[in-house]
């Protein structure tokens, strides 16, 4: 084969090689996501935190290590009774989410997060806390909202929101139980963007929908 041609060809060959094979970043963090979804305990998730922080370290202009170690300590948070504790955990996720979204500011996702991490602040104390938090947490999903309408996991925790409060002063759940079943019907509709992408949140919103009947 001519050497013009040669040349040509292996340069294009080498460059649907670079984007078809997974990067090692892409394959870490594959298998790091897959374990914050899988873990169950504190020190469960502790591991994978610590993984994903150093990958962070190593990927320092990248988001999702920041928002999958953010997820954890809030499901870390989840899984304490104890005030103090979850509080450290919360505050903990929070500098994850306030540190990726130096990164991207317009990442919807990590905005969730950020209402996620406020909405579990309200169960410490709901009395004295749901005023300050639920408000925050509505502010944070209404964005994240604004910024994408069909983000499933931003549909269903305002949904969840609105209900708990609309619960609380014993209001009509009419309005949040219409969020979370267009909540579900976005979850059975998601195109994540990529394979590091979150998907989780499914499997709470069918749940929380069906309650609601």
């Amino acid at each position: 084969m001519n050497k013009s041609i040669l040349l040509p060809l292996l340069t294009m060959a080498v460059m649907l090689w670079s984007f078809t094979t997974p990067s090692k970043y892409e394959e870490a963090m594959k298998k790091q996501i897959n374990n914050v979804y899988q873990a169950n305990t504190l020190d469960e998730f502790q591991v994978v935190i610590n993984a994903l922080d150093r990958i962070a370290q190593n990927e320092d202009d990248k988001w999702e290590p920041l928002y999958y170690a953010g997820f954890g300590y809030i499901m870390m948070g989840t899984r304490t009774e104890d005030a103090a504790q979850k509080d450290k955990l919360l505050d903990q996720a929070l500098e994850k989410v306030t540190a990726g979204l130096k990164l991207q500011p317009q990442e919807d996702e990590l905005i969730v997060l950020e209402g996620f991490i406020h909405m579990i602040r309200v169960t410490v104390d709901p009395a004295t806390r749901g005023q300050q938090y639920s408000g925050l947490s509505m502010q944070a999903l209404n964005k994240a909202l604004a910024m994408d309408a069909n983000n499933p996991r931003a549909m269903y925790m305002l949904g969840q929101m609105e209900l708990g409060t609309a619960r609380f002063f014993g209001s009509d759940t009419t309005a949040p139980c219409e969020k979370l079943k267009k909540a579900v019907v976005l979850f059975e509709n998601q195109k994540p963007e990529g394979e590091l992408s979150p998907v989780w949140g499914q499997e709470s919103a069918v749940r929380a929908a069906q309650a609601c009947n």
